[in-house]
């Protein structure tokens, strides 16, 4: 890996050890999403001007209104999906920077990407395909709408907030497969996570969040 993509400095390995150390003291288990916190470089996916804080466990803004968020929770929402996945295909709603994809894309067969902002879809595609990440497929579109030509999905992850669970995701969940998704208006978000039961759904909190609203709409 080029020192670029190593980084130095406040980007360098020992930075992203300490991150990692502090990602297990709040339970973070998985030994395959901790390496990939680890190995991704966040410093490439926020602005250069902040990339000394890109190994802080906070969130930070990439523009647009919108947000990369804290290592934490993109660790939890990674391991609360695969810890049950048996499947091969990922469906991701809110592709932001694409920070979350390259966490998930060595662990997953495919991954299907819906990003409302072609802004931001146009920069992430460019970005993961500089980090060797081919394993995904783009699309501009609304996020509530999913992406119906590639379902069911083993699992589906979003990474803003809804203010109640989008019906169609529901149905392009797969059986067995799981929907990690925060539900709630702003100051009271839950993590949730939606489990495709032959008889029914089974919904478990998996804690407060806070997230940038998940838009109807093009």
């Amino acid at each position: 890996m080029s020192g670029d993509r190593q980084g130095i400095g406040m980007t360098s390995a020992r930075t992203r050890d300490r991150l990692v150390r502090r990602l297990m003291e709040q339970g973070i288990r998985s030994e395959a999403v901790l390496n990939q916190i680890r190995n991704v470089p966040r410093h490439l996916f926020v602005d250069e001007a902040l990339a000394s804080r890109a190994y802080e466990d906070t969130a930070l803004p990439i523009g647009l209104g919108q947000t990369i968020s804290q290592p934490f929770i993109v660790a939890r929402m990674t391991e609360a999906l695969l810890a049950g996945f048996e499947g091969e295909k990922v469906l991701e709603i809110g592709t932001g920077c694409g920070y979350q994809t390259a966490i998930m894309a060595p662990l997953v067969k495919q991954i299907y990407t819906v990003e409302r902002i072609r802004e931001l879809l146009t920069k992430t595609r460019q970005r993961l395909r500089e980090l060797d990440i081919y394993n995904v497929q783009f699309r501009p579109g609304d996020g509530w709408e999913g992406w119906p030509k590639y379902g069911p999905y083993d699992g589906i992850i979003v990474t803003a907030a809804a203010t109640t669970v989008p019906p169609k995701l529901l149905q392009q969940l797969a059986p067995g497969g799981r929907l990690i998704i925060p539900v709630g208006p702003k100051g009271r978000q839950d993590l949730c996570m939606i489990v495709n039961h032959p008889e029914r759904f089974e919904q478990v909190s998996l804690g407060p969040v806070s997230f940038v609203p998940l838009v109807q709409g093009k």
